[in-house]
């Protein structure tokens, strides 16, 4: 997989709405139980869109991530108005990507056929287990029948899908784990995302880990079902393209790759981030994550931006690094010379090849190893530092 020069542009679009929130989830995602007004949502969605293409005009956008939250808890006519919107600020490539994340519980035919007709032709399932007892541990409200339910109709419906499921989980075994994925990857289209199980801060599974009433599986047990993932994976021909995702050779998901390939993107709605070059420098952004906040925000100011940092060259440089090296393509080392001002330190630089955590790809473009992967924080501050 060739990394292209320029990682291009896309626009990522936050809807902050969840029928419920799971005990592991830090995304920001919220409960309205009153419900949600959609239309004034999309006006301010589409107000903030046409700001920012003001800072940042003329881009050409080649993928559009609709995130949450569950995006799929919109109306498929308000998905075609976000749409329409970005449409109208920018200009959309001809074969640009356009995922909607989707969960289980609010997947009909219907209401699927109305999102590809608004233009969406990548859907990525919240499916997480395909276990009962365990989709009720983390909170999930839907079935394993209701998934491959949603799996199915997905297949039908749009060109691409992907979705996701979560391993290292209270109790589970590497044989468990396996016999699982294996009938998951029976199932699967060009793209899976496999995520371990980590306890996230602010979380409930925070709480009940702290108290001693959750447990999950050991630094070794976890190291174990990582290798598994690589092996199983790649047997089924869905290689690992970054640490916790898998595709057939052309189905990665193009929005992600922006990210990781440290490209630009506009963030667009409650907590949104995005990352943009105005007049030559890096700008980290931000926006106000309470919805309701953001919506005043939104219709006072023209946008919910709450803040808008600009990155000194070594911030962007150890931000390449992080989100570089979790891809199999690696990095190119005259890039990160270019954005971040300096080479990375040679000696830093082999004392890690030498312990097997960083390898080389060809002279100018170095990669994490599958054990370098597993604690990929470490090798970065051991780079950056």
């Amino acid at each position: 997989m060739a990394q292209p020069r320029d990682p291009g542009f896309g626009v990522y679009v936050h809807w902050p709405f969840c029928l419920a929130k799971c005990p592991y989830c830090d995304f920001n995602s919220h409960v309205r139980h009153q419900g949600v007004d959609e239309a004034r949502f999309a006006a301010a969605l589409a107000t903030e869109i046409r700001t920012m293409a003001e800072k940042v005009p003329g881009r050409r956008v080649g993928s559009i991530f609709l995130g949450g939250g569950t995006p799929s808890l919109m109306a498929p006519a308000t998905v075609g108005a976000v749409l329409d919107a970005i449409a109208g600020a920018w200009e959309i490539a001809p074969d640009a990507e356009v995922t909607l994340e989707a969960n289980p519980t609010s997947v009909e035919a219907e209401r699927f056929r109305g999102y590809r007709a608004a233009g969406v032709n990548r859907v990525s399932l919240g499916v997480q287990a395909l276990n009962d007892r365990d989709l009720k541990a983390l909170g999930r409200m839907h079935s394993v029948e209701d998934a491959l339910r949603a799996v199915e109709i997905a297949r039908s419906t749009f060109p691409r899908i992907s979705f996701d499921l979560i391993y290292a989980r209270p109790g589970q075994t590497p044989q468990a784990w396996a016999a699982e994925l294996e009938s998951a990857l029976a199932r699967a289209s060009d793209h899976m995302s496999l995520y371990q199980l980590t306890i996230e801060p602010g979380t409930m599974f925070e709480t009940l880990y702290n108290a001693g009433k959750l447990a999950i599986p050991d630094e070794d047990t976890a190291a174990t079902l990582f290798e598994l993932t690589q092996e199983i994976c790649d047997k089924h021909g869905r290689p690992a393209y970054e640490i916790s995702n898998h595709a057939v050779p052309g189905g990665e998901c193009r929005h992600n790759l922006l990210y990781w390939r440290y490209g630009e993107y506009v963030g667009v709605g409650p907590g949104a981030h995005g990352r943009l070059v105005m007049d030559g420098r890096r700008h980290a952004t931000a926006a106000t994550r309470e919805p309701e906040k953001w919506l005043a925000r939104v219709e006072s100011w023209g946008d919910g931006i709450d803040t808008d940092d600009v990155l000194t060259p070594e911030e962007s440089g150890d931000e390449l690094l992080l989100m570089g090296l979790r891809l199999t393509e690696g990095i190119d080392l005259a890039r990160y010379r270019a954005i971040a001002g300096r080479p990375l330190d040679r000696h830093r630089l082999s004392d890690l090849i030498h312990h097997g955590m960083v390898e080389e790809i060809d002279t100018d473009r170095v990669r994490a190893t599958r054990a370098g992967s597993f604690v990929l924080d470490a090798v970065v501050a051991d780079l950056a530092a």
